[in-house]
């Protein structure tokens, strides 16, 4: 053989080892990632043969598949369109999902490790069974009742969130986020019109694909006193403590003097820490919380969940909707001194301090359930397609310890004074014993302020439900709105459970 030949052969050789090389990196190391890539069209036919477990609410399928005449045999629906779209996400063909539909994905579609048995039955008896189905916690009325109130706000915001949760459980009644969309584009098996409809949703005003009940953090405004109020009562104050107040205040090292929002309140020079609450004394607090120290406030703050990196809601302690951590800030100087003027800010819910609208529910839910704050969470039980077999039902957990039982009472008899003789009278329900506390944010130069409410709603001590709603930039009249609306959410909730 000539050189040429030869030196064809080598490089022929060398050639086909690449190719086998190859051919074995593919096999051995990148078959999982092909096989399971959204845009492998056979995963996605293999996908659609199997039908997808329901999602339920109160015994009505929320999200479902139906069969198609297509080469994808089910497609997905959403009765109830944006109604539950936040929570329950959407399962596109090509898109990523998101929301319970992710979190819970290998159980609806069939493909979960503990469904092994159902898809070894099925090689025998050649039937594709259905995925399992996932049952949440939420209340349909309250659910209704949070998204038309929210949708039909007599403030005309924009944007806005509301959370309910069980106190005694941490089971999520309602949770909405305004605006929201219509999860069915999403999922069309016509992937170019389910792209055109998420990337004009992408850029929608107002950002209706973000979950801004678990996923926005704004400045809280007066709801943060309720931490500031359970710092001092932890230092021995009590609610009938007479606190410093007056109609100013202008900490130490700042020349920006600390306002309430009208003269009449707490114009005296002292007032008790109960009608400090009741009134939303912006002095008293300020002046408290320099009083209690920067790391008194943080503490407290913790103890309700404030800086919790690790939160989800879905199941329990198993994945879920990720939560974006509440903050209170460094309440300090870049050189780590202290400074009072942040720290006066910071105890009016102001300066750094930001908190979604789940974390202020879940303040509320601690003050009613006698200072245990539970583990909230959305998915109450797994059922398989048979509805006979359950894969997963939620125990409760608790969460942490925010607060003492006698603090805990102390509270809820200072909100309590709220509602019925200060900002929080829209929530009043006759029958139930009704606490909570109002909250006005500003939040930049020009713009319109956040209103806030948190709140529980009891009967014979017990409690039934815990709300938070948020108005943004919803101006005057905004606490006072976001109040009705967390009334009209327990009564709902009340109505769902008869009466409890």
């Amino acid at each position: 053989m000539n050189a040429p030949l030869r030196r064809v052969g080598v490089v022929i050789m060398v050639l086909f080892g690449l190719l086998f090389a190859n051919l074995n990196y593919v096999q051995a190391y990148k078959g999982s990632e092909y096989s399971a890539s959204p845009y492998n069209g056979r995963v996605q036919v293999a996908e659609y043969e199997r039908q997808r477990g329901n999602i339920e609410v109160g015994g009505k399928a929320i999200a479902s598949s139906r069969a198609t005449d297509g080469h994808l045999k089910y497609l997905r629906t959403y009765p109830s369109g944006p109604l539950y779209a936040h929570v329950l996400g959407y399962k596109p063909v090509n898109l990523g999902q998101t929301g319970i539909e992710a979190s819970e994905d290998a159980f609806l579609s069939g493909s979960s490790d503990q469904l092994f048995g159902d898809r070894l039955l099925d090689m025998f008896t050649g039937d594709q069974t259905a995925g399992a189905n996932v049952l949440l916690t939420l209340s349909p009325k309250a659910q209704a009742a949070a998204y038309n109130q929210l949708r039909e706000n007599n403030v005309g915001s924009s944007r806005g969130a509301a959370v309910a949760l069980d106190p005694r459980t941490g089971a999520v009644q309602a949770m909405v986020s305004f605006p929201s969309f219509d999860p069915n584009p999403l999922a069309d098996h016509n992937t170019r019109a389910a792209q055109a409809e998420y990337d004009k949703l992408l850029g929608a005003r107002n950002s209706p694909l973000s979950n801004r009940a678990t996923a926005e953090v704004l400045p809280p405004g007066s709801t943060f006193k309720v931490v500031v109020a359970a710092a001092a009562l932890e230092e021995g104050i009590t609610p009938d403590t007479r606190i410093p107040a007056g109609p100013s205040y202008t900490a130490p090292t700042s020349g920006t003097p600390i306002t309430n929002a009208h003269p009449s309140i707490c114009p005296q020079s002292q007032v008790t820490l109960n009608s400090a609450l009741t009134q939303s004394c912006n002095t008293g607090f300020a002046r408290l919380g320099v009083e209690l120290g920067a790391d008194k406030v943080k503490e407290t703050a913790a103890k309700f969940g404030f800086g919790q990196e690790d939160l989800t809601v879905g199941r329990l302690g198993d994945g879920g909707l990720p939560v974006a951590p509440s903050r209170t800030g460094d309440i300090q100087n870049p050189d780590g001194s202290a400074d009072p003027a942040a720290l006066a800010q910071s105890s009016i819910g102001q300066n750094e301090v930001r908190m979604t609208p789940l974390e202020g529910a879940m303040i509320a839910a601690a003050v009613a359930n006698g200072g245990s704050q539970m583990r909230p969470y959305l998915v109450d039980q797994i059922l398989g397609s048979d509805r006979t077999t359950s894969y997963y039902q939620a125990k409760d957990q608790e969460l942490r310890r925010s607060v003492s039982p006698a603090v805990a009472s102390d509270l809820q008899e200072m909100m309590v004074s709220v509602v019925q003789n200060g900002t929080g009278t829209n929530a009043r329900i006759s029958g139930y014993t009704v606490g909570g506390k109002t909250g006005t944010a500003e939040h930049a130069a020009g713009a319109k302020e956040h209103g806030w409410f948190i709140g529980f709603v009891m009967k014979d001590g017990k409690p039934i439900s815990a709300v938070c709603v948020v108005l943004e930039e919803s101006g005057d009249g905004g606490s006072g709105e976001a109040t009705r609306i967390a009334g009209q959410i327990m009564r709902a909730v009340i109505n769902d459970s008869g009466g409890r």
